[in-house]
């Protein structure tokens, strides 16, 4: 077996392990992809992104089609949260390109770290490991009629989702993440939706938004395709296998176990830099 063969196994391999934590834990999977084929692959922040978006823009438009034909998905909200995150990619994904690794190496460590200590402090097990990212909320910006079961759109509504859908888009195009760890506790703070259709909404969402980061990324040459399609290979296979891990696991357990490695996480990426 030649070395190509190896490094392709190996690729596959890496993303079997991020579409493990994809599946068993929602959005938290995606978030590990760029740390890890940084850590382990050697490369930087701004190579790893893009492929990082790739594998989760697969993975994620697959669960939001199974989410459309369960007519659990807000596709009118969505469609307003990727527009405006469709227009702010490209901004983050050009300041990506002229800044050097070390600050976004930070970046993302920080990133890593608050949702690590989110997830962490969730009190006890959630319908689902997004639910221990979002906030409690009292007032909601967007209620679903009670006879449609659609949003009754208002000015405040329209707004929180495009804010939402604008910082999403800009650190996704930044560095490489899809955005459900600020789509999902912003749709549970503002809306009263049931925790069901906040993530398939928000899988909708990164779907659209990571396949414009993929575009842009992949017309300016950014997208190593010999990389990215086997480890978007093995995201799905690991996606679909964690999707049955997690019906065996208590949500606390997934939940402060990947806390714990997103700290280890960006505390190695972090050490790369000293």
């Amino acid at each position: 077996m030649s070395l190509t063969t190896f490094f392709a196994l190996d690729v596959i391999g890496l993303g079997i392990a991020i579409g493990i934590l994809l599946g068993a834990t929602g959005a938290g999977g995606g978030i590990l992809s760029v740390p890890l084929l940084t850590l382990i692959l050697n490369l930087s922040v701004s190579q790893a992104g893009p492929i990082g978006l790739l594998a989760v823009t697969v993975a994620s438009m697959i669960a939001a089609i199974l989410g459309l034909r369960e007519g659990i998905v807000r596709y009118k909200a969505a469609a307003l949260m990727a527009s405006v995150g469709l227009l702010l990619s490209p901004v983050g994904f050009s300041l990506a390109r002229r800044l050097p690794n070390a600050p976004l190496v930070i970046l993302f460590a920080v990133v890593l770290i608050w949702v690590a200590i989110r997830m962490w402090r969730s009190p006890v097990p959630a319908p689902h490991l997004s639910e221990a990212l979002s906030p409690s909320a009292s007032v909601f910006s967007c209620e679903q009629s009670a006879s449609t079961g659609k949003f009754i759109w208002t000015l405040p509504c329209a707004q929180a989702l495009g804010i939402t859908g604008g910082l999403a888009g800009f650190l996704s195009g930044l560095i490489g993440v899809g955005g459900g760890f600020i789509i999902v506790p912003s749709l549970k703070a503002n809306t009263n939706l049931d925790m069901r259709s906040v993530v398939a909404t928000s899988l909708a969402v990164i779907a659209l938004v990571s396949a414009g980061g993929v575009v842009v990324s992949a017309s300016q040459g950014a997208l190593n395709w010999s990389i990215g399609l086997p480890f978007t290979l093995g995201t799905v296979l690991g996606m679909l296998g964690g999707r049955h891990i997690a019906k065996h696991i208590s949500q606390k357990t997934l939940s402060r176990g990947f806390a714990c490695l997103a700290f280890i996480a960006a505390a190695l990426m972090l050490q790369k830099l000293l």
